[in-house]
């Protein structure tokens, strides 16, 4: 969330003691969600379901029902089967087949993967295109707008917006402040497709987006840290069950750490020895490519990843490291040995867990779908 800015003058409903009580949009924008998430979590109900489910009073539930039938959101399906006396109620839900929303991800190595995804994420269209060399940044982009058209074009239904997740450090409103590998810098990258499209829009760092599914749905404990492997390395962490951002929205971003003094290569940002150019799945193929035996590099990688790492698990006092990438590269001796590693390089340690994402591929795309339910429709 954006740094709260405490205003010079009294703000709008402050009292004079200086209670800010809730404005009435405030107030119902808070109540829709209440309706939404329900809805969202417990399925189809009636009107007095939604009432006693959310605490609100049945003529404020009628009101926001009304109001979301009219903007397209939920639907009456009909009256519910009665079960004694009295007009059977009207049951109503999610539009959960008809309300779409186009998720990218960026992360990858070799292309540019994008789904169309209904509410529940399930995936109803599926694309990639082949990605521009590295810092080809136009090119990137170009690329980007182009799968975004196409899978547009390809909804059955209303895309209530855009979810993009993008290597490298994004700000709170979407500006890619620094991606090295795409060769993106300070790059509104959010509120130009927002203009492009005419869509709402959500831009993040993919690791982080791949936490905000991980966490929703993958079952992950409340202080963790996601690595995202694939064209570079990015990471996320959830301390306490929130997502940790820090100073310059970059925490948990190891990819660019230099591990070790023995040197090393040179990295897309003009460094030595980076963690990205051991541990990223591009680097891991590239050296095995050139004939340096699979074992010993898929081993190093796990040990310099660890050397990365095990400074944020011990000052964080995390429980698992979740890998999220190509398991035909990471989960296997690169893994094992990340965690061996990892436990002897970290004290009160032993028992942390390096596992691979239980979503699979479709993480980042998954995450960028949770974005929008939240941001749109204030879904939690």
């Amino acid at each position: 969330m954006p740094n709260t800015v405490l205003p010079s003058s009294p703000a709008p409903g402050a009292r004079r003691d200086g209670r800010v009580k809730a404005l009435p949009d405030q107030m119902r924008q808070h109540n829709r969600s209440l309706v939404l998430t329900a809805l969202f979590h417990d399925g189809a109900m009636s009107r007095a379901d939604l009432a006693r489910t959310t605490g609100l009073t049945r003529v404020t539930v009628s009101a926001l029902v009304g109001d979301l039938v009219t903007a397209g959101l939920v639907q009456e399906q009909g009256a519910r089967e009665a079960s004694g006396p009295g007009k059977p109620a009207v049951v109503v839900d999610l539009d959960r087949t008809g309300l779409m929303v186009v998720g990218v991800d960026l992360s990858a190595a070799h292309e540019v993967r994008g789904a169309v995804l209904d509410l529940a994420g399930a995936v109803v269209h599926r694309a990639a295109v082949d990605r521009p060399a590295d810092g080809d940044a136009d090119g990137t982009l170009a690329t980007l707008e182009s799968l975004i058209d196409d899978l547009r074009a390809a909804a059955t239904g209303r895309v209530i917006g855009i979810g993009v997740g993008t290597p490298g450090v994004v700000s709170d409103e979407g500006v890619v402040v620094a991606s090295p590998d795409i060769g993106w810098h300070d790059l509104p990258l959010q509120e130009n497709l927002r203009i492009r499209t005419g869509l709402p829009v959500y831009v993040a760092n993919d690791a982080d987006v791949a936490v905000l599914a991980e966490r929703t749905l993958g079952g992950a404990s409340e202080n963790f840290m996601l690595l995202k492997i694939d064209r570079g390395v990015g990471g996320g962490v959830v301390v306490s069950g929130e997502l940790a951002r820090g100073s310059r929205y970059a925490a948990g971003e190891v990819g660019h750490v230099t591990v070790g003094t023995d040197g090393g290569r040179e990295c897309a940002c003009g460094r030595i020895g980076c963690l990205e150019t051991w541990a990223s799945v591009r680097a891991i193929e590239t050296r095995i490519a050139a004939g340096e035996p699979a074992e010993h590099v898929l081993r190093e990688a796990g040990e310099r990843l660890s050397i990365a790492i095990a400074p944020v698990v011990g000052a964080l006092d995390l429980s698992e490291i979740v890998l999220s990438g190509p398991a035909a590269r990471l989960d296997g001796l690169m893994r094992t040995t990340a965690e061996r590693t990892l436990r002897d390089r970290v004290f009160l340690h032993d028992d942390v867990q390096v596992r691979m994402s239980a979503l699979g591929e479709d993480v980042v795309l998954l995450g960028a779908n949770a974005m929008l339910l939240h941001g749109e429709l204030g879904i939690t």
